[in-house]
C-alpha cells in the first residue's frame, strides 16, 4: 500500500486507506491527520464498560444494533473522528464487513471518555461535528470532572443534560437502562 504523507492527504477516500507503517491512530480534521494519543488504561477500562453494558441492553431487548470501540464515523467533506464506543445497525455494519470501519451514516449512539488531551476535541469539536451529521444521541464521560453530559439532538443543536454521582443516565435510546455516573467511574479503580 502506497503510503501518503499527511502533507498530501486531501480526500476522505485517502484517509479510508492511508497507512504510515505505524500503529498511529489518525482522526482527519480538514483534510489533515491528528494523531490522537493512545488511550489510558482507566479510559479503556471505562470503554469497555460501557460496551459490555451496551451489549447487554442490546441483547436484552434483541434490538438490530451492534457496538464498537474505535471506530470511525465521518463528520465532514475531509472529516473523520475515531469514537471511544458507539452503537451502529447491524446494516451499517454489514455495509462495512470488509472496509474501514468508518461509519459514513450517523451511528445510534456515540460515547466518549474524556482525557485530559482531550477535552476540547470532545466536548466542542466532536460535539459540533456530531451535531452536523445527525447523531441522535452523544454521551461524554468525563472521569476528570466525574460526570456524564448526556446529549440529545433536537433540531440540529444537543440539548445537554448532565448527571453526577448515583444518578442515573437518562437515554432515549436506551430508555430502559439502569447505569449511574458513580457505576461508570468506579470501573477505572483497579486498585482496589
Amino acid at each position: 500500500m502506497i503510503a501518503i504523507t499527511p502533507e498530501k492527504l486531501s480526500s476522505f477516500e485517502d484517509y479510508l486507506t492511508y497507512d504510515d507503517g505505524t500503529d498511529n491512530r489518525y482522526e482527519l480534521v480538514d483534510g489533515r491527520l491528528e494523531i490522537v494519543n493512545p488511550p489510558t488504561i482507566g479510559h479503556m477500562l471505562i470503554a469497555k464498560f460501557v460496551v459490555n453494558i451496551l451489549e447487554a441492553e442490546i441483547a436484552r431487548l434483541s434490538l438490530p444494533w451492534l457496538c464498537f470501540q474505535e471506530a470511525g464515523v465521518r463528520t465532514g467533506f475531509r472529516k473523520s473522528r475515531l469514537t471511544d464506543v458507539c452503537v451502529v445497525s447491524r446494516e451499517q455494519a454489514r455495509e462495512l464487513v470488509d472496509k474501514s470501519a468508518v461509519f459514513e451514516t450517523p451511528p445510534v449512539l456515540v460515547v466518549e471518555v474524556v482525557s485530559p488531551e482531550s477535552v476540547n476535541r470532545d466536548y466542542r469539536y466532536k460535539r459540533s461535528e456530531y451535531a452536523a451529521v445527525g447523531i441522535p444521541e452523544y454521551w461524554i464521560i468525563d472521569p476528570i470532572l466525574n460526570k456524564v453530559s448526556g446529549l440529545r439532538l433536537d433540531e440540529g443543536f444537543y440539548e445537554e443534560a448532565v448527571f453526577t454521582d448515583n444518578q442515573s443516565l437518562v437515554s432515549q435510546t436506551f430508555p430502559e437502562l439502569n447505569l449511574t455516573v458513580a457505576q461508570i467511574l468506579a470501573v477505572s479503580n483497579i486498585t482496589q
